[in-house]
């Protein structure tokens, strides 16, 4: 018999009144019925349906009683896992609805609203484990069950989270995996958003609070890491996702790869995965950020070094399953990316600049993520610690300047933390003695802090220094010297001056130690006498150590005036050994004893003048003090030496004009020793003169016979110097200290006192001297330059040395465009040139260095420079408006010099005022109107100027090009330049090879650059194709409208393709210019290969139709520049043949066949070009072949006009054979 249908249990229902007891209980037990029976699969679909929907009619009549046990029927029910087919869930929303309007129900002992009811139940499904069958239909009915906000965060993620990954190994796992990631992403941006602009006023989408998201996640992480383990198919679908694009990449995606790295067989490929995205990101940025075009086509840029810090950021909240893969992941940054040993070996720790490149920013990134971890995760301290410190001590051949920048930002972070560590610290110090200098250098730098707080840790290094004095490595002993000098000057004896230089960057709070207590005053003078004691031995070991001693002791004296006594009498005792004490003896310095020799070789003993130098501005520094016995012995053998030397010859040295310079024997090189150190004393006592004159003008005229002995000696090594087989002389480098030669250049032009004016007129009479002031502060500024630091005083004290760098500025540029207009005489009028083009050149070097080395102290550096007080330019303040100004004063100097007439142009100043603006305008920003100034007079200039000079041309449009990529696309600026080529150079077809010859040569620069630019905008095209690619390969959907980047790289490619045109038609002689336009053409060839291969791809997923702009694009290509190609190749082929004629050079030879190499490369690309545009014709259902030609140009190729030629030599050749060949006949008759 069949089932009833759903009409007899509809009668049932209506027969059971629920007023009644026996009604409502027989109501409720055909809803316990009927669930189950709708769950067994036993009923048609279309009859469960019905009695669904009519239960679900009739839930609303039920008591509350009666809808608890209903709810907990679902409950259980899905528990033992009894809801497999789902019919029966779609009346559980029912059921809790009607559940929540109930106003009390039983509940154990007590009661409970209808709506807490609900909420319990909720909480006991959610709790559950739930069968993979039912996942589905248990999310699809949470859609119908109405929720408060709280009962949304009660619904916890992490169990669904579980529930789905599960259901993932029935398959959809990129699904599901990308579903959870992208909750939690969406969830991230909103906490995000919240934080910037305050809590939302909508209550609806109120995100979860941050720290229970925090929690959520890293459950949820464990999770997804724990089905990883089990299922590695997940594994590699997780790994897939990340593998194409990293901009799916997010913290929580972030965190998910490092905890996945836990995995060993994953590890590598996740760090690969995530060194990938770092270094791509950083390229990508820098992409973005060098040219104005991509800026306006794409968003901003998504950082993935910013993802990582915000993942370490938010592995605070219990996150220990990240930490470790935080750790290895930031070690493996920073051994990756890190600095690498030049060449031979030799490391270049230099001082530390801005990371520029992506290298260097992917370095950084690995530093700052073990800096905060370091701060935030106690267990991971001591792991990062040991391993920096073991990196410090076992990469001696490469530079760790990297670590020990770490190293230094831990122990200003946490000394007290280090402190607990500090065994491992004191095993450091044992390897001191085999670090290089640089790395002992910067170790002693960094635990500084530390010395001054534990007793024990600076005893060790007592110890370790002074077995390292007696190291018979010379590192080591230079080692022994630089953490004896570091203490002396760290510990303060009482009544020291208080100094700047003494502030430390550890804040009282953080070291809370009376260090009074154990550390006072008295104890550290005996600790520092004791160490002077030991440092004295020093002064019998090689220059090197003595050099580093002497230039030790002024920095101590500075920071720890007390030992000045100690120190003095220590240096003045060392300088009388090499001191002639009788007066009437000359010379009045002992040389001998300051050289050693080893056989052949002769060796620099005593850097006499160094200590003589450091003892003359010590003696300066401490003029206030009250006399004592050494100042007034110093200054009578400094006087008495500055009395002497004048009174000296030459030949008193043996370095007259007829001794031996020459650097190849052991007299040349002994002579060449002697005239650095005597040059160095001169120097020595030109600044003691200049400082003890006080504007006296006998004083003045002493100082002048100072420096005519010292120009004589300086002139005979240049001469001599320059006669050797390596005429290549190199000047010493002065003794003079930055600080003098800052005071020096200002009193000789800016100065205008009244009473020192007769003084000064002695200095500023002799051109000479002027010009070797200005020529050593350029030697200054250009060893800061490359080195971060100066020789001498205050060298390695950034703060002093900047603003020596901003006197110096400004006097320099008050002496370029305050040139006195008196006519001067003819003698001196070359030597004034020279001097101007001297401080344009010391303009320059300041300004790249102050950008290299103090970026942020570039506006500072601008306000310094005062010009002339009656310009009537104002100087409102502005950043922009002071660079801007004084780039006008450059631009008016550059026009000057190119309007005045060919003959009168100097080419190297103008270049030098070409890289000044190059440098000041790096300053502007793009979007500022005085940056469009700055291109329109660029342009302005760069079209009237007709000046055959290749540096300067160069030069010019280098920077007209630069400045174009940041205001916007240089493509159309590029076809203008490839026009004006083609009009100068004339037709491939019009050769006449010496016209050509001397044409062309004047465009090598030109055509070179504008295919440099090329390359460039050729860069931008194919990244943005790589993009578009990836982006495609993930969104299936397609749109009606082209995509504004598909627009703009067929654009772009369209007018790149017209100027390529243009060059290819160009006469250019075979050469570099030949190579590298053959390179660019066989490039766009392959971009545009790739573009036709992204457009198959979209026609394949998308059906999409090719735009209108791509098919011009194709037409445009196989109609003008394939076949140009073709010619250009037959062209280049010609040359080639010429010039195998007349080849006589190996380098013209490899010229050739790098040529040679070229134009198959060519051939094959435009070939592959055409095979991928018929498989797209064939895809679209376009004929984009209609536009190619046949291609002719082939090894095998018949030239008629060539066989013609070949035929008729032949002939020829055949009719005087024949005639020679008939008289034999005839005479063989006879």
């Amino acid at each position: 018999r069949q089932r009833p249908p759903p009409q007899r249990l509809c009668s049932v229902v209506l027969g059971s009144p629920p007023s009644t007891t026996e009604g409502s209980n027989r109501r409720l037990l055909v809803y316990q019925h009927c669930i189950p029976l709708c769950e067994s699969g036993d009923l048609q679909t279309e009859v469960a349906a019905d009695i669904i929907g009519l239960l679900m009619l009739e839930t609303r009549t039920l008591s509350g009683p009666s809808l608890a046990q209903l709810a907990s029927l679902f409950v259980d029910a899905i528990k033992v896992g009894k809801m497999g087919s789902g019919k029966s869930l779609e009346l559980f929303p029912t059921v809790l609805t009607a559940l929540a309007a109930c106003e009390a129900l039983s509940y154990g002992k007590g009661e409970l609203s209808g709506e807490e009811y609900k909420k319990q139940l909720i909480n006991s499904l959610c709790s559950s484990r739930w069968d993979p069958q039912c996942v589905i239909h248990l999310t699809t009915m949470f859609r119908d069950v109405p929720l408060s906000s709280e009962e949304l965060q009660f619904l916890e993620i992490p169990p669904l989270v579980y529930q789905l990954l599960l259901l993932s190994a029935k398959g959809c796992k990129k699904q599901v995996l990308d579903g959870i990631i992208g909750y939690f992403k969406d969830q991230d941006v909103r906490q995000e958003e919240e934080q910037k602009h305050g809590e939302s006023l909508d209550l609806e989408v109120q995100s979860i609070p941050q720290d229970q998201l925090r929690h959520v996640e890293g459950t949820a992480i464990l999770h997804i890491v724990f089905a990883i383990r089990l299922d590695h198919e997940l594994g590699r679908e997780f790994l897939k996702t990340f593998k194409m694009s990293y901009s799916d990449l997010c913290p929580f995606s972030v965190a998910l790869l490092l905890s996945v790295a836990r995995i060993q067989r994953y590890e590598e490929q996740v760090f690969d995965l995530l060194k990938g995205a770092i270094i791509k990101s950083f390229k990508d940025e820098q992409l973005q950020q060098g040219s104005k075009f991509l800026q306006d086509l794409l968003p901003k840029h998504c950082s993935v070094a910013q993802m990582i810090l915000d993942t370490v950021k938010n592995s605070v909240f219990g996150w220990d399953h990240v930490t470790q893969g935080l750790v290895q992941l930031g070690f493996f940054l920073m051994d990756t990316f890190g600095p690498k040993p030049g060449p031979f070996g030799k490391t270049t720790d230099g001082s530390a600049t801005i990371a520029r490149t992506p290298t260097q920013q992917s370095c950084k990134l690995g530093g700052q993520m073990l800096l905060q971890g370091f701060k935030i995760h106690e267990p991971i301290r001591g792991e990062i610690l040991e391993q920096v410190l073991n990196r410090l001590v076992t990469k001696t051949a490469s530079p760790v300047s990297h670590y020990l920048d770490l190293f230094s930002d831990i122990v200003i972070s946490a000394p007290m933390i280090l402190l607990e560590s500090s065994s491992k610290v004191t095993e450091t110090f044992d390897h001191l003695s085999y670090l290089p200098l640089a790395t002992v250098q910067g170790l002693l730098k960094a635990v500084q802090p530390l010395l001054k707080v534990s007793m024990s840790l600076k005893d060790a290094l007592i110890l370790v220094l002074r077995k390292a004095m007696f190291s018979s490595q010379l590192d080591g002993r230079k080692s022994a010297v630089t953490g004896f000098l570091l203490l002396l000057k760290n510990f303060k004896v009482l009544g020291s001056l208080a100094s700047s230089q003494c502030s430390q960057a550890v804040s009282s709070s953080q070291i809370q130690v009376d260090v009074h207590s154990r550390f006072n005053s008295a104890a550290n003078e005996a600790f520092c006498l004791e160490i002077l004691s030991s440092l004295r031995r020093c002064l019998g070991q090689q220059a090197d150590v003595r050099l580093m001693l002497y230039e030790g002791f002024y920095d101590v004296l500075r920071r720890n005036s007390q030992l000045a006594s100690s120190i003095m009498q220590t240096l003045l005792s060392q300088l009388r050994r090499y001191y002639e004490p009788e007066q009437d003896l000359l010379p009045p310095v002992k040389l001998e004893p300051c050289i050693t020799a080893h056989g052949d070789q002769v060796y620099l003993q005593e850097p006499l003048v160094l200590s003589s130098i450091f003892v003359t501005l010590c003696s300066d520094e401490d003029e206030e003090e009250e006399e004592e016995g050494y100042q007034s012995e110093l200054q009578t053998i400094l006087e008495s030496m500055t009395r002497r030397m004048i009174k000296c010859e030459l030949e008193d040295f043996e370095l007259d004009k007829s001794a031996e310079f020459s650097l190849g024997s052991s007299v040349g090189v002994k002579n060449n020793i002697y005239a650095v150190l005597v040059m160095g004393v001169y120097e020595v006592l030109i600044e003691y003169n200049f400082i003890k004159a006080n504007y006296s003008k006998s004083c003045f005229e002493e100082l002048m016979q100072l420096f005519n002995c010292y120009h004589k000696l300086s002139e005979i090594l240049k001469e001599k110097s320059g006669k050797g087989r390596v005429p290549s002389h190199k000047t010493p480098r002065s003794l003079l200290s930055m600080g003098f030669i800052s005071t020096l250049l200002t009193v000789l032009f800016r100065d205008s006192t009244q009473s020192k004016e007769e003084a000064l007129l002695v200095l500023r009479s002799s051109g000479e001297f002027v010009r070797y002031a200005v020529s050593v502060a350029v030697q200054k500024i250009q060893q800061l330059e490359e080195t971060g630091h100066t020789d001498g005083p205050d060298g390695h004290n950034t703060d002093r040395t900047f603003r020596f760098l901003c006197d110096m500025t400004s006097v320099l540029m008050w002496r370029y465009t305050n040139i006195p207009s008196v006519v001067e005489e003819a003698g001196k009028k070359e030597k004034r040139s020279s001097l101007s083009l001297l401080c344009l050149e010391g303009l320059l070097r300041i300004f790249t260095t102050c950008q290299q080395r103090y970026p942020d102290k570039m506006a500072q550096l601008l306000s310094n420079m005062d010009i002339a007080e009656d310009d009537p330019e104002p100087d409102d303040g502005s950043v922009t408006e002071m660079n801007f100004f004084y780039i006008r004063q450059f631009q008016r100097a550059l026009f000057t010099q190119l309007s005045g007439g060919e003959e009168e142009f100097n080419s190297k100043e103008a270049q030098l005022l070409v890289s000044i603006l190059s440098v000041l305008s790096r300053q502007l920003k793009p979007s500022s109107k005085q940056f469009v100034q700055m291109i329109t007079w660029t342009v302005k200039i760069c079209k009237e100027t007709s000046f055959e000079d290749p540096a300067f041309s160069k030069g010019l449009l280098s920077l007209l090009f630069n400045l174009h990529i940041l205001y916007k696309s240089p493509v159309g600026l590029l076809l203008e330049l490839c026009q004006d080529i083609h009009s100068q150079l004339g037709d491939i077809d019009q050769v006449h090879t010496t016209a050509v010859s001397s044409s062309s040569f004047k465009s090598v620069f030109p055509q070179l650059l504008v295919l440099s630019q090329v390359d460039r905008v050729l860069d931008e095209v194919d990244w943005l194709i790589a993009r578009k690619k990836s982006q495609t390969a993930s969104d299936k959907s397609g749109s009606g409208q082209q995509d504004p980047i598909e627009k703009a790289v067929t654009l772009q490619l369209g007018t790149l393709l017209t100027a390529l045109n243009e060059l290819v038609q160009t006469a250019v002689l075979s050469g570099t210019c030949t190579i590298t336009l053959l390179r660019e053409l066989r490039r766009i060839y392959t971009i545009l290969t790739t573009l036709v291969k992204y457009y198959i791809q979209v026609c394949a997923t998308q059906h999409g139709m090719l735009p209108a702009r791509f098919e011009k694009l194709v037409k445009l290509s196989g109609s003008h520049l394939t076949p140009q190609c073709y010619s250009f190749i037959t062209y280049v082929q010609v040359q080639l043949s010429s010039d195998k004629e007349f080849m006589v050079m190996d380098l013209t030879r490899a010229k050739l066949l790098r040529e040679t190499k070229a134009i198959p490369d060519l051939i094959f690309s435009i070939e592959q070009y055409e095979k991928y545009l018929i498989t797209l014709s064939k895809k679209s259902k376009v004929n984009l072949m209609q536009y190619m030609k046949l291609s002719t140009s082939r090894d095998f190729r018949i030239n008629a006009a060539t066989l013609d030629a070949a035929l008729q030599e032949q002939d020829d050749k055949t009719q005087e054979a024949e005639e020679t060949q008939e008289p034999k006949q005839k005479k063989r008759k006879q």
